[in-house]
This record gives structure tokens, C-alpha cells and sequence, in this order.
């Protein structure tokens, strides 16, 4: 599957052929995504994507996720896609992250833009939430240039390597993004 937004930038369904490509990503932005990321220490070596990639396949196979690729300019800088899916409540939760060369093109607010279109039109989901660490002032600058509504705080939802951080659930219904349309 493939979404265009522009000439510059595309998503795509990220396969075992981007491996190489994605850990070196990953790897090329280690101390930047650490920062907001629980996964780094557990992503060492290309097998390591390897595995995430092969999680990710079996996720939309069961069409319960959807991960894809970032590409600008054709060059992976990251990946953006559904970490949930779930069919009978039709809710998405979108997860992304950027590589840090690649900051500063709007590329995240224009996949982020791209990922709810295709949620409200392709999947037929009525709500989509993003859920961002609190103080991670650049990931919730995007659902609010967005529009999300701001439904709340998660205490001590995630475990970032040696203390728990909350999250900010940022939310949009079917309803508000027609409106915006």
C-alpha cells in the first residue's frame, strides 16, 4: 500500500526489504528518539528491526495496525502508521517518529494530516487518538495544528528506560474532521 502526499513525501507499508534502510534510521538518530522512545535499547543490530518488522507484517495482516514507511525525497527518515487498529469500537491510535535530519519540512504534520484521511475514508474509523509523552512539545505540536482535542492525561503510562512518564491522549472524531474538510 502506498499513500502520496506530495512529490517529496510518501508512505508506504514498510517490508522486510526496508530492514537495512530503517535501522540505519533508527540508528543514524539513536540519541535524539531516545529521548521520547522506550524501544532504542532493544533495537541494536538490523535483526532487531528485523523482528519489529515481522511484528509489523503480522499486525496488518490481522488488521489490527498498519506501520509505513516515511519516505522524502525517497529516502526512509522514519515511520508513522496505526500502533492500534481496533475494528469493533472503530478507534485508530497513531504512533510516528522522525528522524532528526528530517525535522523542520512539516513532513510529520502532512503524514499525520495524510494517516487521518485515510482513517476516516479508507478504514471508516470514527475516532483517531494520538497519545504523546507530556513535556514531548514537538510530537504534540502535531495533533494540535491538527485540530485534536485534548481528552486528557494517562498517569505513568509508559516506562521511558528508568521512570514512568504520562501521556497527553490528543483525540478526533469523524465528526470534527468533516468539518475541517
Amino acid at each position: 500500500m502506498e499513500i502520496y502526499i506530495n512529490d517529496d513525501l510518501t508512505l508506504r507499508t514498510i517490508t522486510l526489504e526496508d530492514a537495512e534502510a530503517v535501522f540505519a534510521c533508527t540508528d543514524a538518530s539513536r540519541k535524539h528518539l531516545k529521548e521520547w522512545l522506550p524501544w532504542l535499547d532493544y533495537t541494536k543490530e538490523v535483526a532487531d528491526t528485523i523482528a519489529y518488522i515481522e511484528g509489523c507484517i503480522k499486525g496488518h495482516e490481522a488488521n489490527n495496525s498498519l506501520s509505513l514507511v516515511i519516505l522524502f525525497k525517497n529516502e526512509i527518515v522514519g515511520i508513522a502508521g496505526f500502533n492500534n487498529i481496533h475494528p469493533t469500537n472503530k478507534i485508530g491510535t497513531i504512533g510516528y517518529w522522525l528522524n532528526e535530519g528530517a525535522q523542520g519540512h512539516g513532513i510529520m504534520t502532512k503524514t499525520v494530516k495524510a494517516l487521518l484521511q485515510y482513517a476516516f475514508e479508507t478504514l471508516h474509523l470514527h475516532k483517531v487518538e494520538i497519545r504523546v509523552a507530556v513535556g514531548n512539545e514537538k510530537s504534540s505540536a502535531i495533533p494540535e495544528r491538527l485540530g485534536f482535542i485534548k481528552e486528557g492525561t494517562l498517569r505513568a503510562a509508559e516506562w521511558l528506560y528508568d521512570h514512568y512518564v504520562d501521556h497527553v491522549v490528543y483525540g478526533m472524531l469523524l465528526s470534527e474532521w468533516q468539518q475541517q474538510k
